[in-house]
């Protein structure tokens, strides 16, 4: 089989790190649904809990029915994007995405709200996982850090407009909740529409013997001399590059697949979807004079720390590092936790205090635990293997987030609120002795240099 070099005289236009970053916008709309989608739960249940007359049990299941489906879909996510393509099984996700949203805004009883947000999570679930799969295969190495990260910049906006949305809308009538939901309907078609207009990635078409389509979109995304260094690495039978599972759990793949598996579940248990999805409720139902209205502002300053800290994250990345980050964020959220597992455990603890150090745990979040673990999923397992081992440890992350979401009130109630947030600091403290023994660092490296660091 001839090499997949690329041609000089092609034609193919040169490298436009701007072209990267507009393909990299297009697909991380699936992230800035995703965390709308399960973030504007927060709002909407305080008019769900009444118009249904919730009770604990059915309110943690129609909160938690998304990421049972994003659980469903990260798990076939492989199956469908190493068979299908990034691109089509993107697409598929959107129509689910406008589907779904569909269902819950129409929804009469809270048995439909929840199939509709099931439907939601298969979405989530597929985008997940090919989301950043894709941008690491189409972004330069210099790049792939900020670029990859663009999809939780996508998912941390995604949160603070669901906030907003629901802040806004906290004054209609009823329906208000309906109306809340049915917003996502718009991002949802954008997503869909752009999609149609991106190439798949050259990566995924190399492995699949289709030499000409990949290595023209290389070098239309890298340039041609970056291209060519590339290619030739990947220089091999197109059925060598399709991986099978027995390649994911190899021997030499137990490092890397230990990283990815641990740092996806670490950075959901610590706790930070119970803020995300349950913060106007807990702020509304255990701190003092607080209203709706108010403990819907809350959140927006949440989302606003959120936002902020992301921005911050993506501006580092790729200049500190990884695992640096990763121990910064741990570290930062333990003691976070520690100072809100304390004030809570003191009735007249100041409400500034409480909203203090939820802000402060989020922003560490979203430094470094938010972000990284999608980068670092992506970057560490070689192209034949890629999707069945991002789509693993995918699973793995949102099994934590179903974990979280399906038990908070319930720990709650055994626990206490102080009680439940020291268990999170526990695990938050543990998550840094990971990193600092168990993650290395893959800043400025291409994707085949770090599979050769493995097998070193």
């Amino acid at each position: 089989m001839p090499s997949p070099s690329v041609d000089q005289s092609s034609g193919v236009r040169p490298q436009s790190l701007f072209y990267v970053v507009f393909l990299a916008t297009i697909v991380a709309i699936s992230g800035f649904l995703l965390g709308f989608n399960t973030a504007v739960i927060s709002g909407v249940l305080v008019f769900l809990r009444t118009e249904f007359a919730l009770t604990n049990t059915t309110t943690e299941v129609a909160t938690s029915a998304i990421l049972l489906g994003c659980l469903l879909g990260a798990a076939g996510a492989s199956l469908v994007g190493d068979r299908f393509g990034r691109k089509k099984s993107l697409i598929l996700a959107a129509l689910i995405f406008v589907t779904s949203t569909l269902i819950c805004a129409l929804a009469t009883s809270v048995t439909t709200f929840s199939v509709g947000r099931l439907a939601g999570g298969l979405a989530i679930g597929l985008s997940s996982v090919l989301t950043p799969v894709y941008i690491t295969e189409i972004a330069p190495a210099r790049n792939r850090g900020t670029l990859v990260s663009m999809n939780q910049m996508a998912i941390v906006i995604g949160i603070l407009a669901a906030y907003l949305v629901d802040w806004a809308l906290a004054g209609l009538s009823s329906n208000n909740w309906r109306w809340m939901v049915g917003v996502a309907a718009i991002p949802a078609v954008a997503l869909l529409f752009g999609l149609l207009g991106v190439p798949e990635s050259p990566r995924w078409l190399i492995s699949h013997g289709r030499l000409d389509e990949g290595r023209k979109v290389m070098a239309r995304l890298l340039g041609l001399n970056k291209a060519e260094g590339e290619l030739l690495q990947l220089d091999r039978p197109a059925g060598d590059m399709q991986g099978k599972w027995s390649d994911v759990f190899a021997k030499r793949m137990r490092r890397p697949l230990t990283v990815a598996l641990g740092l996806a579940i670490l950075c959901q248990i610590t706790g930070v979807n119970a803020v995300l999805y349950y913060g106007s409720l807990l702020i509304s139902e255990h701190l003092r004079g607080q209203t709706t209205n108010t403990a819907l502002f809350a959140s927006v300053l949440i989302g606003c720390a959120n936002l902020i800290s992301t921005l911050l994250a993506m501006r580092f990345l790729d200049r500190w590092g990884r695992r640096p980050m990763l121990l910064i964020a741990s570290g930062g959220m333990a003691i976070s936790l520690a100072v809100l597992a304390f004030s809570f455990s003191y009735a007249n603890a100041p409400a500034s205090v409480i909203l203090g150090s939820i802000m402060s745990y989020t922003a560490f979040f979203a430094f470094a635990m938010g972000p990284v673990p999608w980068v670092v999923i992506s970057e560490i397992f070689p192209t034949s293997i890629r999707g069945r081992a991002a789509s693993l440890a995918t699973s793995a992350l949102w099994t934590g987030t179903l974990l979280v979401t399906f038990t908070f009130l319930s720990m709650i109630r055994v626990l206490g609120v102080s009680g439940t947030f020291a268990v999170y600091c526990i695990l938050s403290a543990f998550s840094f002795v990971f990193v600092l023994r168990m993650v290395p660092e893959t800043r400025g490296r291409s994707l085949e240099e770090i599979q050769q660091s493995w097998e070193k």
